[in-house]
C-alpha cells in the first residue's frame, strides 16, 4: 500500500516530468533553467536537485515512464498470435506516439538518447539494456516459429531495428513523412526489408574479409 509520503513524492517527480515536457518543448532544452523548471513544477529549485542532478537526467526519467507506458500497450496490442513483423512495428509506433506527443520534446529526448551527456552515461546504459530486455524474449519467440534464422545475434539486432526506427522518425522531423501512418507503412517497408534480405533470390551470399 502507497504511503501519503510515497504518493507525494510520486505527484512531485511527475509534476517535473511534466514541466520539462511542456518547457524544453516550448523554449527548448539549452534555454530552460532549473529555476523556470521549478517554477512550472511549484516546488523549490532544491527540490529538483532533490529528484535529479541535471537537466538530462529529467530527459533520462521520462524513460522509465515511456518503458512503463510501452510494456502497458504490450500487453494491450501484442500476443503469441502476433507475426513477428506486426509485433516490431507495433512496438516502435507505440514508442514514437509516446514520444511525440509534443513534437519539440520527442526532438530533445531523442537527441539526448541517441547522444547521451558524460553525467548521464551510466544511466543511459541502463536503460538501454531495459530497452533491449524488450526485444530479447519476442527474437527467441520469432526463432521458435521459423521467422527468424537461428544464427541471428540478437542484440545486433535489435541495434539495427532500432537504426531503422531512428531513420523513420528523423524522415518525419524533416518532412519527408507527414503522418503518423506514414512512419508505420515505412517501418514496415524497412523492416520488412531487413527480414526478407537485399540480395537476389539465388544470389550467392556476401562474404565479409
Amino acid at each position: 500500500m502507497t504511503t501519503v509520503r510515497e504518493e507525494k513524492k510520486r505527484q512531485t517527480r511527475k509534476a517535473i516530468l511534466e514541466a520539462a515536457v511542456h518547457l524544453f518543448g516550448s523554449k527548448g532544452y539549452d534555454k530552460t533553467s532549473i529555476d523556470q523548471l521549478a517554477r512550472k513544477a511549484g516546488v523549490g529549485k532544491g527540490t529538483i536537485y532533490s529528484y535529479f542532478r541535471s537537466k538530462s537526467e529529467i530527459l533520462l526519467a521520462f524513460c522509465d515512464e515511456e518503458l512503463e507506458y510501452l510494456h502497458k500497450e504490450m500487453g494491450r496490442r501484442i500476443d503469441d498470435n502476433t507475426p513477428f513483423l506486426d509485433a516490431l512495428v507495433e512496438i516502435f509506433m507505440i514508442e514514437f506516439r509516446y514520444v511525440t506527443r509534443n513534437r519539440e520534446f520527442g526532438r530533445v529526448f531523442l537527441r539526448e538518447v541517441i547522444f547521451p551527456s558524460d553525467l548521464v552515461v551510466e544511466r543511459s546504459r541502463e536503460i538501454d539494456d531495459r530497452f533491449i530486455a524488450i526485444f530479447i524474449p519476442l527474437f527467441e519467440k520469432a526463432q521458435q516459429r521459423g521467422e527468424l534464422r537461428l544464427d541471428v545475434e540478437l542484440l545486433f539486432a535489435t541495434g539495427h531495428f532500432y537504426a531503422l526506427y531512428i531513420i523513420a522518425v528523423s524522415s518525419w522531423y524533416s518532412g519527408r513523412l507527414l503522418e503518423n501512418d506514414d512512419v508505420e507503412m515505412s517501418l514496415t517497408m524497412l523492416f520488412k526489408q531487413a527480414l526478407t534480405g537485399l540480395s537476389p533470390v539465388g544470389a550467392p551470399s556476401v562474404k565479409s574479409r
